[in-house]
């Protein structure tokens, strides 16, 4: 028998590649998602990838209420892949209600049902945003974490905590933290890709969304900070080898691999790339031409953050392999195919 994986907001960006991998790897696969920030077609595209139509259910995380019920009636689920959650920077300022209400009540509710209903195993989607601006870089597992940017951060940070506190009262609950760095691209086949619903929040669908002539320009938040070329820095790692990486984890904690009951491990590339450098890696791996205006800082942004990868990449045996440019333009024949571009 397949072992059963519960994917919380499986038809969003990182999710949907994170199930083709699932499925590719023999688990079988439930998705719970309220499609606030996601598409229902998503799940005819990973059945296209895969073969496997995976089972769907639609409903909040945050409804305590509909979460039990689901998993009174899904009592074989192995382990929890947690990524349901609201994740712009920018929109978390204006919003930051609607931000912890939805990212720390939907993952309380999920360990209520893991001890309830016997589920021992979770993969939380975390984020590098929880080590703020570091005062040292590259950030190893052991940097300090920060205080937050922004209220997604600080959703971040203090779901690591209710994770942790949660894992040390019940030693029956095993965990992995993994910290993400900026996802980018899409899968090979172009049939799924990071689809935001109106305005992107993130570089590579505004860069991708203003070639397709869907934006007027893109603009490039601050050219003034200390870095390369005074744009910001970040650690953009492929979608694909991000979600190969969950694969793992899951795998780790079935197989009872894991050196703790709850460990944490960074997920990038081990280098930083400023944003003007992925405008030109863009163009050079495109051959688009890209309207770009620099404009000022951005809240909430920091200014240069990339990952010391050594623990994960040792300890999970998994490190990232696909190039900048290949991502980019994966992320432009994603956005082709769903503008209809030849």
């Amino acid at each position: 028998m397949a072992k059963k994986i519960l994917v919380t907001g499986g038809t969003g960006y990182i999710g949907s590649h994170t199930v083709v991998e699932l499925q590719n790897s023999g688990y079988e696969v439930v998705i719970v998602d309220n499609l606030s920030n996601s598409s229902i077609d998503v799940l005819d595209n990973i059945e296209k990838i895969s073969g496997i139509k995976p089972a769907f259910e639609q409903f909040d995380l945050a409804d305590a209420a509909k979460t039990d019920e689901f998993f009174s009636r899904n009592s074989d689920i192995e382990a929890i892949i947690h990524f349901a959650a609201s994740k712009a920077v920018g929109e978390s300022v204006q919003k930051p209600l609607l931000y912890y209400r939805n990212n720390l009540v939907s993952l309380m509710n999920l360990l209520d049902c893991q001890l309830k209903y016997g589920v021992a195993n979770i993969v939380f989607s975390s984020s590098c945003t929880v080590y703020g601006q570091p005062d040292v870089l590259p950030v190893t597992e052991d940097t300090p974490r920060k205080d937050a940017e922004s209220p997604y951060g600080n959703t971040k940070r203090v779901n690591e905590d209710i994770l942790s506190d949660s894992i040390a009262a019940f030693p029956q609950l095993k965990g992995i933290a993994l910290r993400y760095f900026n996802p980018i691209g899409a899968h090979p086949t172009a049939l799924i890709g990071e689809l935001p619903l109106g305005v992107p929040q993130n570089l590579v669908p505004f860069i991708t969304q203003t070639a397709a002539g869907l934006r007027d320009e893109l603009k490039v938040f601050g050219n003034d900070y200390d870095t390369v070329d005074g744009s910001a820095v970040r650690d953009y790692i492929n979608v694909v080898d991000l979600a190969k990486a969950h694969v793992v984890a899951i795998e780790r904690l079935l197989g009872g691999k894991n050196k703790k009951n709850y460990e944490i491990f960074n997920l990038g590339t081990g280098n930083g790339l400023s944003v003007l450098e992925i405008v030109n890696g863009f163009e050079k791996a495109t051959g688009v031409k890209l309207n770009y205006k620099i404009v000022g800082r951005r809240a909430g942004d920091i200014e240069k953050i990339w990952a010391d990868t050594t623990f994960a990449n040792e300890e999970l045996g998994w490190k990232a392999e696909k190039g900048t440019e290949e991502t980019l333009l994966s992320a432009w024949n994603w956005e082709k195919k769903v503008r209809g571009i030849k």
